[in-house]
């Protein structure tokens, strides 16, 4: 995967953030694609081999648009910064996101603000065994790469159905359980970037099981 001429790209369309420049230059872009999505499938197939659970998600089906939504985020810029994906992607579940961009790329995973009933699951699953959340959590190893829940909007006092000194209160209070971590750009050009992807998704893999099975069970 040539992530050099991908972020040579990105740098070129920020700077000319219209469609006439993409049109322009719709050669490169493909380009660019295709070796990322040929990257991806490369991923899936070497996560696929460490993982009995994982689902199949081709790079195709995991790959992102680079088109930013305009209807819901008017403001934003035609097209993003980054190209992203979902690996392990199973249908209604928390997939493995990998995302490389000029400056701040990332590998996230888990449920961003999920729906009223899957966000019951969840909670439900902290109620039954919170232990085994908490223990995730406080893995050393576990903090030393994503340092703890993904930082978003939380309750004031305890959700519905709780109260406010159950010993799990502070996941309870939670909107998003997600994990995240971010790297340079300088790591994504080093060769052994692949086997930074697969350390990673080894390192969030009992957090994702964790809130899968709440949401799927």
């Amino acid at each position: 995967m040539d992530f050099k001429n991908q972020i040579n790209f990105l740098k070129e369309l920020q700077k000319n953030n219209n469609k006439e420049w993409m049109d322009a230059n719709r050669k490169w872009y493909h380009e660019v694609r295709n070796d990322y999505v040929s990257w991806l499938d490369r991923m899936n197939s070497k996560l696929a081999s460490i993982d009995d659970e994982y689902y199949d998600t081709p790079g195709k089906k995991g790959i992102n648009r680079i088109n930013n939504n305009l209807m819901f985020h008017p403001n934003k810029p035609i097209y993003k910064d980054h190209f992203g994906a979902g690996l392990d992607k199973r249908p209604n579940t928390g997939d493995f996101y990998v995302e490389v961009s000029i400056e701040r790329s990332m590998f996230a995973g888990g449920l961003w603000r999920p729906d009223p009933k899957r966000l019951r699951s969840i909670r439900d699953a902290i109620d039954y065994n919170g232990e085994e959340l908490q223990k995730i959590l406080n893995k050393k190893s576990f903090k030393n790469t994503f340092g703890g829940l993904y930082e978003d909007v939380k309750l004031t006092n305890a959700p519905k159905g709780f109260s406010n000194d159950h010993p799990h209160i502070n996941l309870l209070r939670n909107k998003t359980f997600a994990v995240a971590t971010e790297f340079s750009t300088k790591e994504v050009l080093k060769d052994d970037f692949d086997k930074k992807v697969i350390k990673v998704y080894k390192e969030m893999l009992p957090f994702r099981r964790y809130l899968n099975e709440a949401v799927t069970v």
